[in-house]
C-alpha cells in the first residue's frame, strides 16, 4: 500500500504541465488534463502524479479533496524587482499628464526615487518589506520567483538587497532566485562619469556577488537612457566569466538591439521586448533565448503589448512574468498578469498557463525543480475552485484560488 505525507485527490482536473522540453509554437495550445487525478507528496517532493484510482486506497497523513477543483503547478514568476521599499504612486498622474517613464527617471524620479528609499532603509526593514511582498505573491499562487537588486546602485546597498533575497529564500516557503542588476540606472554620483560606475559593477559588485553566492543571474537594463549595447555586453560578459547566468532587459522602449545582443551572448532570457524587431526575435529563437514577456508593465505604462504571437510563431520559448516593482508594474496578482497576457497580449489560455509554469521555470534554469507536477520535483501546487483551466480567464476578475502548496506544505489557504 502506498503511503504519503500529503495526498491531493481526487482532483477534478489535474494539469501537470509535464514536458521533456519547453513548450513552443503550436505545442503551447496543448494542455493535457487528467480527469480524476491525484498528487502524492513525500518529504516535500512529488512521489506520485496520475489517476486517483491508482492511489485511492493509499495511506496519507493529510489529504486535500479537490474533486470539483482544478490543480496546477505553482506559478513561477521569472521577473520581479523584490526587494523594494515604498511606492511611486505620485508618478502615475505624472505619466497621465504626458511624462514618459524615462523623462521621470532622468529627472530623479523612477528608479532613482526607489534607490533613495532603499539606501536609507536598514537591511532588517528591507527584509520585512520583502517578506510582505513574498506573502502577497504567494497568496496569488506564486511558489517560485526571481528577485533583483538594482535599487541600491552602490556596493553596500546592492549587496544589501542580495543578502535580503538570500535570507528570504532561506526562510521559505517559496523558492527565491537572486539576480544582480546593479546596471539598472546610473546613480546621480556617477552621472558625469558613467564609465566609473561600470567599473564598479564589473570590478567590485559582480565579483563580490559571485564570490559570496549572492546571485544566480546578472541582468542589465539595455535601453536608451540606461545602458548602451556595448556597456551591456561588457557587464553581461563579465558576469558570465564569473559564473553567473545572464538575462537582459531588452527593447522595452525602443528597438535598440537588445534582443540581438541576448542572442549573441546566448543569454538565458531576454525580458520586456515590447519593441523587439523580427531579426532579434528570429535570432533569439535560434539561440534558445527565453522571451520573458511582461504584459502588466505595458498595461500599467499604457504602451502597446509585446508581439507575443510573433515570438510563438518564430519558435521562441515564451514565459510570462509580473515585473512586480513600485513604479511600472505594481501588481502582486499573477492571475491578473496572465489575464492581461490573454486579453491584451493575445495568448490563448493554455499558452498563458505554460508561460507561467514550465516555460517560466526554463527562464530561470529551474526546469528540473519546479514548473510542472512530476515525480521528483518540488511539490509546488495550486488548487483552484474552477472546473477546468479555462475558467481562470472566462469569468475574469474572479479570485478562485483555494490553496497554495510549497514543497509539500500548505503555505496559504482561503480557509
Amino acid at each position: 500500500m502506498k503511503k504519503f505525507d500529503l495526498l491531493v485527490g481526487p482532483v477534478g482536473a489535474l494539469a501537470t504541465c509535464s514536458s521533456g522540453s519547453p513548450r513552443r509554437g503550436g505545442e503551447m495550445r496543448e494542455l493535457p488534463l487528467i480527469a480524476g487525478g491525484a498528487v502524492g507528496i513525500n518529504d516535500g517532493k512529488i512521489s506520485f502524479a496520475g489517476k486517483w484510482e491508482d492511489v485511492s486506497d493509499a495511506q496519507a497523513k493529510e489529504r486535500i479533496d479537490a474533486s470539483s477543483q482544478t490543480v496546477l503547478p505553482g506559478f513561477v514568476d521569472a521577473h520581479t524587482h523584490i526587494p523594494f521599499i515604498g511606492d511611486r504612486s505620485h508618478e502615475l498622474i505624472m505619466r497621465f499628464e504626458g511624462k514618459t517613464y524615462m523623462e521621470i527617471g532622468q529627472a530623479g524620479g523612477g528608479i532613482l526615487s526607489t534607490m533613495r528609499n532603499v539606501r536609507v532603509t536598514s537591511e532588517d526593514d528591507l527584509l520585512k518589506s520583502a517578506r510582505k511582498s513574498a506573502a502577497r505573491v504567494l497568496r496569488h499562487g506564486v511558489t517560485t520567483f526571481e528577485g533583483k537588486s538594482g535599487y541600491g546602485l552602490d556596493m553596500d546597498n546592492e549587496l544589501k538587497q542580495l543578502r535580503v533575497l538570500r535570507a528570504l529564500g532561506e526562510e521559505g516557503p517559496q523558492n527565491v532566485v537572486p539576480t544582480c542588476m546593479s546596471a539598472h540606472f546610473v546613480p546621480p554620483e556617477f552621472k558625469s562619469k558613467r564609465e566609473k560606475f561600470i567599473e564598479l559593477i564589473t570590478g567590485e559588485i559582480l565579483p563580490a556577488a559571485a564570490r559570496d553566492g549572492l546571485a544566480a543571474f546578472v541582468d542589465v537594463f539595455c535601453e536608451k537612457g540606461a545602458f548602451t549595447i556595448d556597456e551591456s555586453r561588457e557587464i553581461l560578459s563579465r558576469g558570465k566569466d564569473l559564473g553567473l547566468k545572464t538575462k537582459i532587459h531588452a527593447d522595452e522602449i525602443e528597438d535598440c538591439g537588445g534582443a540581438l545582443l541576448a542572442a549573441e551572448l546566448s543569454c538565458h532570457s531576454a525580458e520586456h521586448l515590447l519593441r523587439a524587431g523580427d531579426e532579434g526575435i528570429e535570432m533569439m529563437a535560434e539561440r534558445n533565448v527565453v522571451a520573458t514577456l511582461l504584459p502588466a508593465t505595458a498595461f500599467f505604462l499604457r504602451k502597446p503589448f509585446a508581439p507575443a504571437r510573433k515570438f510563438i510563431e518564430k519558435g521562441c520559448t515564451v514565459a510570462v512574468a509580473s515585473d512586480l516593482n513600485p513604479g511600472s508594474s505594481f501588481t502582486f496578482n499573477m492571475l491578473e498578469v496572465l489575464t492581461l497576457a490573454v486579453f491584451g497580449m493575445g495568448l490563448f489560455p493554455e499558452e498563458a498557463i505554460w508561460a507561467a509554469t514550465l516555460n517560466a521555470a526554463y527562464a530561470l534554469g529551474l526546469e528540473k525543480e519546479c514548473g510542472s507536477v512530476e515525480v521528483g520535483k518540488h511539490a509546488d501546487l495550486t488548487v483552484w475552485d474552477i472546473p477546468d483551466p479555462l475558467h481562470l480567464f472566462y469569468p475574469f476578475g474572479e479570485d478562485p484560488l483555494r490553496t497554495v502548496i510549497c514543497s509539500g506544505t500548505v503555505a496559504w489557504s482561503r480557509a
